[in-house]
């Protein structure tokens, strides 16, 4: 699959129907470096614009037991992992995406 336009377009839109992110710290790391704004003048074509702004402004919840903090509008999830994503879904009224995410809890 390449990643054109039209897939950042349906990823934005993706984005926005829902209420937050959810990520591991690898791919909360991996997004947070290529999306995060600003990005320097032309590390991108002008067609991925929307979709940056739309993952900049969305709230994440990151599962990590390594890190000791995030920003970008994120928090860590921690403790009875499966206890707080149920917590999540039931506060969540568009729902939650999961990206990514395989977890290792030690």
């Amino acid at each position: 699959m390449l990643a054109d336009e039209d897939l950042h377009r349906h990823a934005a839109e993706n984005l926005d129907q829902a209420d937050a992110l959810l990520f591991g710290r690898m791919t909360y790391e991996m997004m947070e470096g290529a999306w995060r704004r600003p990005a320097p003048a032309g590390a991108r074509p002008d067609w991925m614009e929307p979709f940056a702004r739309t993952i900049d402004a969305a709230k994440k919840y990151v599962v990590s037991s390594t890190l000791d903090r995030v920003d970008w509008n994120a928090e860590l999830v921690r403790g009875d992992v499966g206890k707080a994503v149920q917590q999540l879904k039931r506060e969540s009224g568009n729902g939650l995406l999961v990206g990514g995410v395989k977890l290792r809890w030690r």
